[in-house]
């Protein structure tokens, strides 16, 4: 069984990277990046590493993906307006979330879900410690990096957002190019 959950999860992540990288739609790419992130997640779940699997979803498919939504809406200027929905999109859809639930409460029934004793278990404070160490194997550094990259991406989206208009009587003056 959980082979099928590690395919099933692959096929999710492949399918929804390839649709991130290949759609023409900024928003709906940042959803498929979501998708892909939650996907991820569930590996570190299949592998009980709940806290990486945690760290995953809040950090990455939570604050980040926030972050880069509000970053697209900030530059691009997206219609409040939704586009209508033909019918047969909206029963298309319909059917693909039934059949969705009705995989996910046949797959949640039919297994037990035993408990894993894992014996390489690590403690949160060795975690904690290991993560915000200044020492050899810290990971303060790229912690602090990385703050600063997304506090840069965030200043360079309000600075396109907000933009300027260039007046057309701001035209450099110099020679014509007609000729006499």
């Amino acid at each position: 069984m959980e082979k099928i959950i590690f395919y099933i999860l692959a096929i999710i992540i492949i399918v929804f990277a390839i649709a991130s990288v290949t759609s023409r739609k900024m928003l709906r790419s940042v959803i498929y990046l979501l998708f892909v992130l939650c996907g991820i997640a569930g590996i570190y779940f299949l592998i009980d590493y709940n806290f990486l699997a945690a760290i995953q979803l809040t950090v990455y498919a939570g604050g980040i993906i926030v972050l880069i939504i509000f970053s697209v809406l900030l530059v691009h200027h997206i219609e409040m307006e939704l586009e209508d929905i033909k019918t047969s999109k909206k029963i298309l859809v319909g059917l693909a979330s039934l059949l969705g639930l009705g995989v996910f409460l046949t797959t949640i029934y039919a297994y037990n879900f035993p408990v894993i004793e894992n014996s390489n278990s690590i403690d949160m404070d060795t975690i904690g410690l290991g993560l915000l160490s200044y020492e050899a194997g810290g990971f303060i550094l790229p912690f602090e990096v990385i703050s600063v990259l997304l506090l840069a991406a965030m200043i360079g989206a309000i600075v396109i957002a907000k933009g300027t208009k260039i007046a057309t009587s701001d035209k450099p003056k110099g020679k014509s190019l007609e000729k006499n």
